[in-house]
């Protein structure tokens, strides 16, 4: 009962409901686009690989532009960038779709519209972070429900990449990829056009000119580079986790490998929303460093054990097991983000972390995928997932170290923890 008055403290927050939901469904584009581009491309090239292409010069352009929409949205209000990606995005999403109706002879004209589609994605997990950092802000009476509200922010968004490609799946059958792409592009619309909207956003009140980000922004804050070299590792990490897990299925049966790696990826997503809510109800630590680094240290640790799985059974509830330690450590890395970069440039910062993860993923992948070309790479590849994890733990451990400077004088602005 404790544990659901605060969320329902949470849902109560003025325009929190419209950040919950609405935000949800305004990202399941996130989940949705990078599957069904791939399958509309391959359906017009008949190759998976030039597919690949398209969906990494998608990928790389936004993470790319992301940073410069954060930096505008902290200057001018995130309630027009979104108004602007919302309508942009879709457009381009239908103008490659046009593109692919010429053949694989446009495939140049694919190409630039996957980049613009990319670079014109609604920034909306930034503008929704730094909103719940606003609205529970230490002024606000509101602050002991932080731990909660990002919790709650961590864990919903983990069912974007569970509802994603379902849906893709959902419009192949009844119809095809190219009404997946549409449905994206509904989704994005739809949901970033309600969230810019809303009261929450709408309510934004513009910094004084003298504290807007210029020339490197975030990234000459104090302790924030190195929070970006622990997003880095847990991306890499991720991406390779995309790789090993359906290799390791590939090893272990023949009958669907595809299916079982679904499955094995789907309970490590429910092993993280458990934890991701059990995590919301806790006291939030005096020293989120320290516990940020103890939950890296732990999700590292669960590679190794990932590593010694002898069957697919024993790895699911590793998985599951595991997990648990996966939306928890998010939501700290979300929190302190929060707490380093100033309030003027926290859209900026929120997508300089979306930036890193996202090439940090591709390079955890790709990585990944050589190790286990290699006889027996399978649980070598998992222990480099973990060595990677294992870095980012060491660097938010460091008890002098710039993050734990950082939050320690950060910490002296603001309400006490239990207030």
């Amino acid at each position: 009962m404790a544990a659901l008055r605060q969320y329902l403290g949470v849902w109560r927050i003025p325009g929190a409901p419209m950040l919950l939901v609405t935000g949800i469904i305004g990202r399941l584009g996130i989940g949705m686009t990078p599957l069904a581009l791939l399958l509309v491309v391959e359906q017009v090239t008949g190759r998976y690989a030039l597919a690949a292409v398209a969906g990494g010069i998608y990928a790389v352009a936004g993470a790319a532009l992301s940073p410069v929409a954060g930096r505008i949205a902290d200057r001018i209000g995130p309630s027009p960038v979104l108004l602007v990606t919302a309508v942009a995005h879709p457009l381009a999403l239908v103008g490659l779709l046009l593109a692919s109706r010429s053949g694989a002879n446009a495939l140049a004209t694919i190409y630039v519209a996957a980049g613009i589609a990319g670079a014109t994605y609604p920034p909306l997990s930034a503008a929704i972070r730094g909103a719940w950092n606003d609205l529970t802000g230490p002024g606000s009476g509101r602050y002991p429900l932080r731990n909660t509200a990002l919790a709650a922010e961590t864990t919903l968004f983990e069912i974007v990449f569970v509802l994603g490609p379902l849906l893709v799946a959902g419009f192949v059958l009844v119809a095809d990829a190219a009404a997946a792409l549409i449905g994206a592009a509904v989704v994005t619309l739809v949901g970033t056009t309600a969230v810019a909207l809303g009261r929450v956003m709408r309510g934004w009140r513009p910094h004084p000119r003298e504290h807007h980000a210029r020339g490197l922004g975030p990234l000459r804050v104090a302790g924030f580079p190195a929070l970006l070299v622990c997003v880095a590792g847990i991306g890499i990490a991720f991406g390779a986790a995309g790789v090993i897990v359906p290799a390791y299925a590939s090893g272990h049966t023949t009958n669907d490998p595809e299916s079982l790696a679904g499955i094995l990826l789907a309970v490590w997503g429910i092993g993280s929303a458990a934890g991701g809510l059990w995590f919301g109800v806790r006291r939030p630590s005096p020293n989120m460093t320290r516990q940020f680094a103890m939950l890296l240290a732990a999700l590292a640790g669960t590679f190794v054990v990932f590593a010694v799985m002898p069957t697919p059974l024993a790895l699911g509830v590793a998985l599951v097991v595991g997990g648990a330690t996966i939306a928890p450590a998010l939501t700290l890395e979300n929190t302190l983000v929060g707490r380093i970069a100033p309030v003027s440039m926290l859209n900026e910062a929120y997508t300089w972390v979306v930036t890193v993860a996202v090439a940090a993923n591709a390079a955890g992948g790709a990585v990944a995928g050589l190790i286990v070309d290699q006889a027996g790479g399978v649980p070598w590849a998992f222990i480099f997932a973990g060595a990677a994890v294992a870095v980012a733990a060491a660097v938010a451990a460091w008890p002098a170290g710039p993050i734990a400077r950082a939050e320690t004088s950060t910490v002296r602005t603001e309400e006490p923890v239990a207030a």
